[in-house]
């Protein structure tokens, strides 16, 4: 299955408190920080919900 590279890049400060706590969920701590997901749905819904906070990398398709 493909993986996910999620990097926070942009402060969460002055945003709703449910996507902070979305960026809490996906695992990011820190700013510039990756953290590596399973591609699913589930996933690439939080994405969604939090796409101007961060960056994703499709990793290889195997």
């Amino acid at each position: 299955m493909a993986t996910l590279r999620i990097t926070y890049t942009k402060s969460a400060i002055g945003y709703r408190q449910r996507q902070k706590d979305t960026i809490r969920k996906l695992g990011l701590r820190k700013l510039h920080q990756t953290v590596e997901h399973e591609d699913s749905p589930t996933v690439r819904g939080m994405i969604a919900k939090v796409n101007h906070l961060v960056e994703v990398d499709e990793g290889d398709r195997t």
